[in-house]
């Protein structure tokens, strides 16, 4: 302190504070906390020694504390344990004191269980071919009357985009999930432990039945973060390109409508459309291997060009641009930085292999 007694009466605060070489202010601070502060007091004790007489009593005080952590109400806050044993005709003291006594014993927070913090890791997956990971989810399609909706289900190949396998279904459970995974499964051959299968944390997804399934395949169950939005981007993008269709009606007429426009949007989507994050190929030319065949015409076409107007391509000689040679949910950042983009025209033919969606 460095006011320990009272100035006297001959001595102005301003004199003090000049021979000090203090501001005012702190100087009257200091008095102050040497005239009204001290040592903390016992509750219920003012500073002159006098108990203040609206106090509770020390047994009273721990009379409130045993019953508030007792068994009957170790679980309730101090609101409901007020009114409780207030219509059983029996009052402790006030609800604010019964906080001010929690707190004083460091029992005041959450009384309640709570359930432990969770720690979920991040997903991370890599597809350098087709048939490595598969990434799934379910949208909801409105229909015209009020309150109904059909879900289908899209189950698609992450390296390739292609919808290996899709359903319509009037509800959303775990059986038609199972179904549809085992039937995909069974078509395209997948050996035991080669395949991992991406979804979020829906119950279709989560079910004991559905994942009993995926051990009884050998399939890897990968799942998204909860309260994570881009965890499953590729099946997000993927609606989002499903619902932006300009023939999207904004509501089915019924179950046969909305599945003659899948039918359609799913062979359009694999065998039409030309994905941009597969550098203009479609899905089912990456699936199959057919790019690579592709990509030697594309590249024959640009070099016809090059040789008639050179003058028109600035950068030389254009090559035709292949889809990533792996595709990464969530990469790790080397990996990302280590990811390039195959270029050139001499590949392998490879045999046509003709898929259809389920």
């Amino acid at each position: 302190m460095i006011v320990d007694q009272p100035l006297p009466p001959y001595v102005s605060q301003r004199l003090a504070a000049e021979a000090l070489a203090l501001c005012r202010n702190t100087l009257r601070r200091h008095i102050k906390a040497h005239t009204f502060c001290g040592p903390r007091l016992p509750p219920g004790h003012r500073r002159g020694g006098s108990v203040q007489p609206k106090a509770l009593s020390e047994v009273e005080r721990q009379h409130v504390i045993d019953t508030l952590t007792g068994e009957t109400f170790c679980n309730q806050p101090p609101v409901q344990v007020f009114h409780q044993l207030l219509e059983q005709g029996e009052y402790l003291c006030s609800v604010s004191t019964m906080h001010r006594l929690l707190r004083a014993n460091e029992l005041n927070g959450e009384r309640r269980a709570q359930r432990p913090p969770q720690s979920h890791s991040v997903p991370r997956l890599r597809a350098d071919a087709p048939n490595q990971v598969w990434t799934w989810d379910i949208a909801k399609l409105s229909t015209r009357k009020r309150g109904e909706y059909l879900s289908l289900y899209v189950v698609m190949d992450l390296f390739s985009r292609y919808i290996v396998a899709w359903m319509l279904s009037r509800k959303e459970n775990s059986a038609l999930s199972s179904q549809l995974i085992e039937e995909a499964v069974q078509r395209y051959q997948i050996a035991p432990n080669s395949l991992t299968l991406h979804q979020d944390r829906g119950t279709p997804m989560t079910a004991h039945c559905y994942l009993d399934l995926l051990g009884e395949l050998a399939i890897t169950a990968s799942h998204s973060r909860p309260r994570v939005s881009n965890d499953n981007p590729m099946s997000e993008a993927q609606f989002k390109t499903l619902k932006y269709q300009l023939d999207y009606p904004r509501r089915f007429d019924d179950y046969d409508h909305a599945m003659r426009w899948s039918q359609d949007y799913v062979s359009w989507y694999n065998h039409q459309h030309h994905h941009s994050s597969l550098a203009g190929f479609t899905p089912y030319q990456v699936f199959s291997g057919d790019y690579k065949q592709i990509a030697t015409i594309r590249q024959q076409a640009l070099d016809d060009a090059f040789a008639k107007h050179p003058q028109r391509f600035s950068q030389g000689r254009p090559l035709v641009k292949l889809t990533p040679a792996e595709v990464f949910i969530n990469p790790i950042p080397e990996e990302a930085d280590q990811q390039t983009i195959e270029t050139g025209v001499n590949f392998p033919t490879l045999p046509r292999v003709k898929q259809k969606a389920i």
